[in-house]
Parts: structure tokens; C-alpha cells; sequence
């Protein structure tokens, strides 16, 4: 790859996305953001341009991070919005690198995924080697990753990045959950024996930055942590840190009566871990829950 001196970042604006400009920035690295709406204001973005109209010109890597939110009930015109959201436009992301001579194609792409891709395994560990499981989900990423890996037949290298639950403050899963654990009214979800692959956003973002300095990456990246918790053990933790009693339970009837097809992304069990990640060189900052929950709560 080229001296890396600009990056394209697709969901720049998001969660995950919103603190990654100014880490690039620390590393001497310009951000072109995309977004359906290029006015908004990210620190670290210098330059912005319209989702629609993808043009990676001047850039040596492109990091893609769009998707719509699945948190909510799996209608068949959410399915459509999803795919789109992901597929759709992962596959216009490979055809505007195709536009670009070669010598002037960004040399990766750092694409996201999710540890959906696994279906629901029960306790089986989970490396990158892992197979894809079952259910849409699991078909909606095996195909969301598939549509990135097809610019390796255009030299670019590529990483799909299958991240967990990240852990941030204000924002994510611990935003819907912090009211209702403080309130005393936490408890484990169905059975809580599910695994539950967690990652700190600071190590999200660093994770990324190391998918994207290492050459050696390439292919499928579970990002969790290396100590994944099972449901009933994250809510005893979760609880504690706050002070809180967690003596309930959530019934997976009533998470399937209230939430459709999206509970089983809730009750579903994940013990995915950072094989590659680590085999990489990279060091957890927060390996464990304790002390992912110490900084954040």
C-alpha cells in the first residue's frame, strides 16, 4: 500500500465512526467523510462528501462502517432497508474502486460485519475460522462479507471486521441499559446462559487502526475481547458496578413477543474470540469486563 495519507470513512458521524478522524488525525492522516447529509461536523473530517455519489479519488484506504440499526422488530421492509444498508451499498463501495485506475485504487478496505455471522452456537468457541451459521442475520452478514471480499480480485486487501457488542458511554448497548440497571430493574436475558462477545470502544477503535496498518490482516477479524461473558454473568457485573441489584429475568417468550425475530439476536450465543486480532500483536486495553465497566461506569 501506498504512504497512507488519506482515508475515506463511510459513517463518520456514527458511534463507532465518530472518534475514528481524530485518531487518524494524530497519526498524520486526513479524513474525507461520507454521509447523506455532508454538512454535518465530526471533529477530524476535513473534507466531506455525498454517500450517493462515492468518489475514493486521493485516498489509499477506505474504512466502511454504514448499516442501519437492526434493534427493532425484523419487518419485511427492515430486511429490505438492512441488506440495502449493508450489501447494497458495500457492493457500490467495491464498484467505485473499480472506477479508479490501479495504480490509483486505495490498497484496503476495512469493511464492518458483526459476530451475527456465527448464528447461534452455544458454547463452542469461535474463531475467524469458524463457519457462518444459520438465519438471517447470519445470511445478511455471510453476504454483507462477501460483497467486500470481491475487491481482492481488484489488488485491494481487505479485512471484515466482526465486531461484538461495543461498551461506550452515551451510546450503543450500555445507553439502553444503564437506565434500567440503574433503576434495580436489570436482569439476565431468557436464561442468560447465552455468551455475549463484548469490546470497549477504545479498543474497537484501535482495533481498527491496527486492521488498518497491518498488512498481514486480511479476511474475516473478530473484534471482542478476549474474555466474552455469558449474559447472566455480564448482567451481575453490570449490576454491580452500579450498585445495583439484578435479580430479574427476562423471559425469551416475552423478548420474542416484544421484539419479533429480533430476540434471537438477543437470546442467540456468540463465544467469539480475537484469534487473529492477537495473533497480530495487538493488546487489549480492557480485556476484561470488570475493567471495561470500571472505566465506562
Amino acid at each position: 500500500m501506498r504512504d497512507l495519507e488519506r482515508v475515506a470513512l463511510l459513517g463518520a458521524s456514527g458511534f463507532i465512526g465518530g472518534g475514528l478522524p481524530r485518531l487518524l488525525a494524530s497519526r498524520g492522516v486526513a479524513v474525507t467523510g461520507f454521509s447523506r447529509s455532508p454538512g454535518t461536523t465530526v471533529e477530524g473530517v476535513d473534507r466531506w462528501q455525498d454517500l450517493e455519489n462515492l468518489d475514493f479519488s486521493g485516498c489509499q484506504a477506505v474504512i466502511n462502517l454504514a448499516g442501519a440499526p437492526i434493534d427493532t422488530r425484523w419487518t419485511e421492509a427492515a430486511r429490505r432497508r438492512f441488506r440495502e444498508s449493508r450489501v447494497g451499498l458495500t457492493g457500490r463501495v467495491v464498484e467505485a474502486l473499480g472506477r479508479l485506475p490501479q495504480d490509483e485504487r486505495p490498497g484496503v478496505l476495512i469493511n464492518a460485519s458483526a459476530v451475527g455471522v456465527y448464528g447461534d452456537r452455544g458454547d463452542e468457541i469461535l474463531k475467524e475460522s469458524a463457519s457462518a451459521g444459520e438465519g438471517f442475520l447470519a445470511g445478511l452478514c455471510r453476504d454483507w462479507e462477501a460483497a467486500a471480499m470481491q475487491a481482492g480480485a481488484l489488488g485491494v486487501r481487505v479485512v471484515t471486521l466482526r465486531t461484538g457488542i461495543v461498551l461506550g458511554r452515551g451510546h450503543g448497548a450500555l445507553k439502553k441499559m444503564l437506565p434500567v440497571f440503574r433503576s434495580g430493574l436489570g436482569g439476565r436475558l431468557g436464561k442468560g446462559r447465552q455468551w455475549m462477545p463484548w469490546i470497549h470502544i477504545a479498543d474497537q477503535r484501535q482495533a481498527m487502526l491496527h486492521a488498518l496498518f497491518c498488512e498481514t490482516l486480511r479476511g474475516p477479524l473478530n473484534l471482542s475481547a478476549p474474555v466474552p461473558e455469558r449474559n447472566e454473568a455480564f448482567t451481575r457485573e453490570l449490576a454491580a458496578a452500579l450498585g445495583r441489584p439484578a435479580f430479574l429475568q427476562v423471559p425469551g417468550l416475552a423478548l420474542k413477543l416484544a421484539f419479533g425475530e429480533f430476540a434471537t439476536a438477543l437470546l442467540g450465543s456468540q463465544r467469539a474470540v480475537p484469534a487473529a486480532l492477537r495473533a497480530s500483536g495487538f493488546e487489549f486495553r480492557f480485556p476484561t469486563l470488570d475493567a471495561a465497566l470500571v472505566d465506562l461506569v
